[in-house]
């Protein structure tokens, strides 16, 4: 066998490989043998039948084309290891010349891409030390007291700003009334930006059995496409209203917050600033590592793939459907609600997926660059750790994993160059 490669854009491109001689004499002879087995001839056993009679009946064009399978595997087998190439997707295979001598086959193949490392170590990214106010504690007991406040009717006035206004509405678009539109003894927060803009704003001022007409424009980007950025009438009535009464911020609201160990409002506030901390110190180490990320990707360059990018937005999409699933929605419910189908998510996530694809190939080169290597040890302790974390034996979980350890290994590997370059910082 002999090929050639001819590296195009995109980090794609042609595996030229012939088979010819002894190799691909016996793939036809092979492929005679196995389509003579279902020919029929008059006066003979099926597959019995003399050998000069049955090569009538199979066509040498038929023959060739059958001994494709026999040596397509091993020809790019070959021309992937002769030309020391790495594929990241499924070759698509074409056939540039065929007949009885030999066969050249030309495979479509995308590789790893190319990447030409810049900077990785002394990055100037810094993380951001952690505080925590007096005012962010004073706003989560705020909160709090929002949260245990008590509603109280109103016995006379108007609807005002933080009030609780109970009313039927249907809404009308040139003059018809629309479907979804319509509640009643609905309890309206006002502020609470819970309807369309503007809603909540006309509603201020209303008396109780009092109706207003509310006009309203749906936003651009409304998930029904019938009303986006189409003006409605909303015919509404209040019926009740009921204005906050907020209880004193003192040990009798701690309690009510029903905090194992916190019985009074000191020790709530304490309970308060240690929770801010470790959200902040989680939100500090989510930017801190965005910021390392970008850093990484802008230091050096990357070809570009199609292929790759594909199978990213796929694996992101799994992850918003996965998401979904975990709130108990479906796509097809989240659609209705957006308006967005796959291939809207899959363009708008695109952006972040080349991200994705361009630090996974920066990290994969930066692992070759330092030689970096995970021992039996470090691969034996990661599963005792997936192992832990499912709560499953040792044992289960190897066998999980059998035959595809690789993924644990790169996983490990990855980590591995992240903690490299976050070890040489500046």
């Amino acid at each position: 066998m002999s090929s050639t490669w001819e590296l195009k854009e995109k980090s794609t491109g042609e595996l030229t490989t012939t088979v010819e001689g002894e190799t691909w004499k016996k793939a036809q002879e092979k492929t005679f043998k196995k389509l003579a087995k279902n020919v029929n001839l008059p006066g003979f056993r099926k597959g019995h039948a003399p050998e000069s009679l049955v090569r009538k009946q199979i066509s040498t064009q038929h023959i060739l084309m059958e001994a494709i399978d026999e040596v397509a595997g091993e020809a790019l087998s070959a021309g992937v290891e002769e030309h020391n190439l790495q594929l990241v997707a499924r070759p698509e295979l074409g056939i540039d010349s065929i007949d009885e001598e030999k066969v050249t086959f030309k495979f479509t193949v995308t590789v790893k891409p190319e990447v030409k490392l810049g900077a990785y170590k002394g990055l100037d990214i810094k993380k951001e030390e952690v505080n925590v106010t007096d005012e962010d504690v004073n706003a989560e007991i705020s909160r709090l007291q929002d949260r245990f406040a008590e509603l109280v009717v109103k016995e006379d006035g108007c609807v005002e700003n933080g009030d609780t206004a109970v009313i039927d509405f249907e809404g009308f678009k040139d003059g018809v009334a629309f479907e979804g539109g319509k509640g009643e003894n609905y309890p309206l927060e006002i502020g609470s930006g819970s309807f369309i803009p503007g809603f909540e704003d006309q509603v201020i001022g209303m008396t109780v059995d009092k109706e207003q007409d509310i006009v309203v424009t749906f936003p651009e980007d409304y998930g029904a496409a019938d009303l986006a950025g189409k003006e409605a009438i909303f015919k509404v009535t209040v019926h009740e209203i009921k204005e906050k009464h907020l209880p004193e911020i003192d040990d009798e609201l701690a309690k009510d917050v029903n905090i194992d160990g916190v019985e009074t409002l000191d020790q709530l506030k304490d309970h308060i600033k240690a929770n801010i901390k470790t959200r902040k110190e989680s939100e500090n180490e989510n930017k801190f590592m965005d910021d390392l990320y970008k850093a990484i990707v802008a230091s050096s360059k990357v070809e570009d793939s199609d292929a790759l990018l594909e199978q990213e937005q796929g694996l992101m999409l799994q992850e918003v459907e996965q998401n979904l699933q975990r709130q108990g929605l479906n796509f097809e419910v989240y659609q209705q609600f957006t308006g967005k189908s796959k291939d809207d998510i899959k363009e708008d996530i695109k952006p972040q997926a080349e991200e994705r694809v361009k630090l996974n190939a920066i990290l994969a080169a930066i692992i070759e660059e330092e030689k970096l290597a995970v021992s039996d040890e470090e691969l034996e302790t990661e599963l005792k750790t997936i192992a832990e974390y499912y709560q499953k034996e040792l044992d289960e979980v190897k066998k999980i994993f059998e035959g595809n350890m690789s993924r644990i290994e790169n996983d490990l590997l990855t980590r591995k160059a992240v903690d490299l370059v976050k070890d040489n910082l500046k």
